[in-house]
């Protein structure tokens, strides 16, 4: 790998992480300011403010620190282990990693500075809710989308 594919690399996940904080922090500045977010959008989509101590969208939320403090070692393993696969591969499956990594390094700096994830984005049609997200969580799910893709489409052609 070069300096000039590591700078696009860093410049991508940082592009990523920056969208994630800006977001995040312009959320919580209307909770510091309101008390609440609980701000209607759309029919299908109001931004609404909730704390997720467990990973993506709320899962293996637990209120004792040691449980907290475990899912965040396991989550900064998984997100060094999928830089080294950044490392490794290229084309399609990098770009896809690197949406992941992004993502992953947005929740983690949350949850490292926070103690928790501030999720704000709650798709919905009529009372059938989705599960609270983030943007960060929106780049690790469609990196994952990805690498599905590839691994159906891209490595089926080579077979």
């Amino acid at each position: 790998m070069n300096i000039k594919n590591i700078l696009i690399n860093f410049i991508i996940v940082s592009l990523i992480f920056l969208a994630d904080r800006i977001s995040k922090v312009y959320i919580l500045k209307i909770a510091e300011l309101e008390s609440t977010v609980d701000i209607y959008i759309t029919q299908y989509l109001n931004l609404y403010l909730i704390w997720n101590k467990g990973i993506a969208f709320g899962l293996f939320s637990y209120n004792e620190s040691f449980f907290y403090n475990v899912i965040t070692c396991i989550i900064t393993i998984i997100t060094v282990v999928i830089l080294v696969m950044i490392i490794k591969n290229e084309g399609f499956k990098k770009y896809s990693l690197l949406l992941i990594l992004g993502g992953s390094l947005g929740n983690l700096f949350d949850r490292i500075y926070y103690s928790a994830v501030p999720d704000f984005i709650d798709l919905h049609i009529n009372n059938f809710h989705w599960f609270i997200f983030n943007f960060a969580d929106i780049f690790i799910t469609v990196g994952v989308i990805c690498l599905i893709l590839d691994e159906i489409i891209i490595n089926s052609k080579k077979v």
